[in-house]
This record gives structure tokens, sequence and C-alpha cells, in this order.
């Protein structure tokens, strides 16, 4: 439910960042930025963004759907660049069905939906302020099934493995 709740907080706060770092073109294009760390099935990935007076980092894990090869997500964990939000970002493909927005469930529970705030050439983006009841989620989680919709009766889960999150989370600058 958080991770609905809290579009609406995500969408002001992202449109008054300054910087913040750009999630991989596609799940199976390469990172931007260099890997400084792994920690289980994520990764930290730094980059200096044109005009930032900083590198930013960001947690990043690139998946792919099972049973469809040509759907991927690159989910992203930031610090925005004032370190006083946390933000949960994921770029799914072109094609998806916006309306019904990216759904997400955590080990068989259902945490909500996010709306896709932007379209660029690279996919879509949803993105939620990580609040503290989903980052404990996310923590304590072995697995969240990412959904995207190409109609509406067709959801496809994407599974994102969370071994190394909290780890991972916790390195992250």
């Amino acid at each position: 439910m958080a991770f609905s709740l809290n579009f609406k907080t995500a969408f002001a706060l992202a449109a008054g960042l300054l910087v913040m770092l750009t999630a991989a073109h596609q799940a199976q294009a390469q990172q931007a930025g260099q890997v400084k760390s792994s920690h289980g099935a994520w990764s930290i990935v730094c980059d200096t963004p044109a005009g930032a007076p900083s590198e930013q980092c960001a947690l990043m894990q690139n998946v792919i759907a099972d049973d469809r090869p040509e759907v991927g997500l690159s989910v992203v964990v930031l610090k925005t660049a004032d370190q006083q939000a946390r933000i949960l970002r994921v770029l799914a493909p072109l094609g998806v069905l916006l309306p019904s927005g990216l759904g997400l469930n955590v080990d068989g529970k259902d945490i909500g939906r996010a709306y896709f705030v932007r379209c660029f050439s690279d996919g879509c983006y949803a993105e939620v302020i990580l609040d503290e009841t989903l980052l404990t989620t996310l923590r304590a989680g072995t697995t969240a099934t990412f959904i995207v919709f190409q109609t509406p009766e067709e959801g496809i889960g994407i599974p994102v493995d969370l071994s190394g999150f909290t780890d991972g989370y916790a390195s992250l600058p």
C-alpha cells in the first residue's frame, strides 16, 4: 500500500531535484558509470552526471522475465543529491500499458502499484519514495516481483532477487 500511496510525494520531490542518476537504458544494456561494489544480486554503480559537483551512486539490479526475454527491468535505489530522501525507480520497456502502472509484491504479499511518471526512448519510469515501511519490507524479503502489463488482462511478473539488498543499501553513500 505504501508503494502507491507515496506516488504523489515521489513525483513532487523528483520534479524539484537538481541532479539524479539515470537508470540503465535497458536490462540488457551496460550500466552507466562504474561498478564500485557488488552485494549479492545488487551492484552499487557510481557516476558524475554532467554539471554535478560530485559523484552520485545508486544500488542497481537489471533483470529479465524468465518466460519473456524481451521484457526486462532496471531497478534502482538512490538517495537524492541533498540526502533528504530515498527513491525506488524502475525502468520498464516501451510498450507497457501505462494506466495499469507497475505492481509490486514481495514474497507473495501485494505491496501496491506505482504509476509511470514519464517515458523516454529507453523506456518508462515509475518511482516512489522509499519510505521506512517499504525499505523494511525489501530488507526482510527474498524476492520482489514487479508486474508490468501489456494488456489490462496480461500482467508479466518479473522477479528481482533481494539477496544483498540490505548490505548494498547500507553501503550506499
